[in-house]
Formats: structure tokens, sequence, C-alpha cells
């Protein structure tokens, strides 16, 4: 997973983490293998009942979950899943 700047402080300054996967997993696997590790990043990308904040955008391969499975999305190994936060200000 990719990570922008306003969140890797979450991650413990990571740019990327990964996974240990066997095979073909979901975006909510993922999400869930790193909320553990990661509980402030968790909290961040992901409300009390675990839907994906509105303002928090996953692509797996280029493409935006919320127009696939959402987080049933299949990640194959290898897959790029980038996460966006957007950033409001005035």
């Amino acid at each position: 997973m990719l990570l922008p700047s306003v969140l890797q402080p979450l991650a413990g300054g990571q740019s990327s983490l990964t996974a240990p996967a066997d095979g073909t997993v979901t975006v909510q696997w993922l999400l869930d293998s790193l909320a553990g590790d990661y509980p402030a990043l968790s909290r961040r990308l992901r409300d009390e009942t675990g839907t994906i904040r509105r303002y928090v955008n996953i692509y797996v391969s280029g493409n935006e979950i919320r127009r696939l499975q959402g987080l049933a999305t299949e990640v194959a190994p290898g897959q790029e899943v980038l996460i966006l936060q957007s950033v409001a200000g005035g």
C-alpha cells in the first residue's frame, strides 16, 4: 500500500506498507491486517462501522474501489494499492 505524506506519520513514517498474504486477498483484509500495527491509521481510513471514510479514496491498480466492489475488491499479489486522503482548506 502506498500512503500519501499526510498519512505517513500514522504508519511510523513509512510511505509504503506491505501485508503478508498467501494469494489474492480483499481490500478489507489488507486494512484489517494493518489495524493491529497501525490503529491510528486504521481509524483515519475507516469509521467505527468499518466503512471507508468519505474523504478517503483507495485505488487498486489505478481503479477506485468504490467503482469496483468496495472493500470486497480483490488484490492479487504484486498489485499496487494507493490510498489518498482528500485535503480541504481555504
